[in-house]
């Protein structure tokens, strides 16, 4: 069985400057592509709902239309139907027979009169959904057109960090790999709490790098022993000396 090795104080505290160093520089990448990575997720998300409703609209145009040719071939029967009772009409022998076909040609009639104002009601919403086609369009060539340049702004930062982007995340996984596990869950936890993703800071000014805190002059000189790890009071972020801080490099 390998023998774990015992990292110093010293050595954990540099293996963490090391580590913080290099996701400020992952960091820094992310603050280069700024929204534009949510941006562009948003709009694809907008586009595909304006689709989904375009789709949607289309399917109630298609329905529309099928239900004016129902209505218009509807007038077109009773017409037919008006045309055979009127020619039977003709031959009638009394007017009971007379009476029931003048009722058959009314009711045709109506029907015809129904199915015409079908047809006008369904003109008006049928326009009124070829409005909103055309509005929800408009809608979709306008965020694709933005989409479109968002891409464009996030492509040309991906293809200018992207080498830089792959190599500090290969060292920082490296980095991890030799950094104690239970700092480095501490390490994890500060970095989330804070925007600039500052967990280990330097002191400088004999006040805390990451809340400007004063740190009394006792501790400072316990810093600079690197004996044991020290934490800002006010904001809980790992404190290390400034010399230790200005001899770890990153490339």
């Amino acid at each position: 069985m390998a023998a774990v090795k015992d990292y110093s104080v010293e050595e954990k505290l540099s293996s963490l400057v090391r580590l913080q160093k290099i996701d400020s520089k992952l960091d820094e990448i992310k603050v280069l592509k700024g929204e534009l990575p949510m941006e562009v997720s948003d709009l694809e998300d907008e586009i595909q709902g304006l689709t989904s409703r375009k789709n949607r609209i289309e399917e109630e145009i298609n329905g529309i239309s099928e239900f004016i040719e129902q209505k218009k071939h509807a007038i077109k029967d009773a017409e037919a139907l008006v045309k055979k009772y009127e020619k039977q009409s003709e031959a009638v022998k009394n007017s009971r027979e007379f009476e029931a076909i003048n009722k058959e040609i009314e009711m045709q009639q109506l029907e015809g009169k129904l199915a015409e104002k079908h047809i006008r009601d369904a003109n008006e919403e049928l326009a009124d959904k070829v409005k909103a086609l055309d509005t929800v369009k408009k809608q979709i060539g306008s965020k694709e057109a933005t989409l479109t340049h968002k891409k464009g702004e996030l492509d040309k930062i991906i293809a200018e960090t992207e080498k830089e982007e792959k190599h500090y995340n290969k060292i920082s996984e490296e980095a991890r790999k030799g950094t104690d596990e239970r700092l480095l869950y501490s390490y994890d936890r500060i970095r989330k709490s804070y925007r600039n993703g500052l967990a280990v800071v330097p002191v400088v000014r004999d006040a805390c790098g990451g809340c400007y805190n004063s740190i009394p002059p006792q501790k400072q000189s316990e810093i600079r022993q690197r004996k044991k790890v020290m934490i800002c009071e006010n904001c809980g972020r790992i404190l290390v000396d400034d010399e230790l801080n200005n001899s770890t490099e990153v490339q």
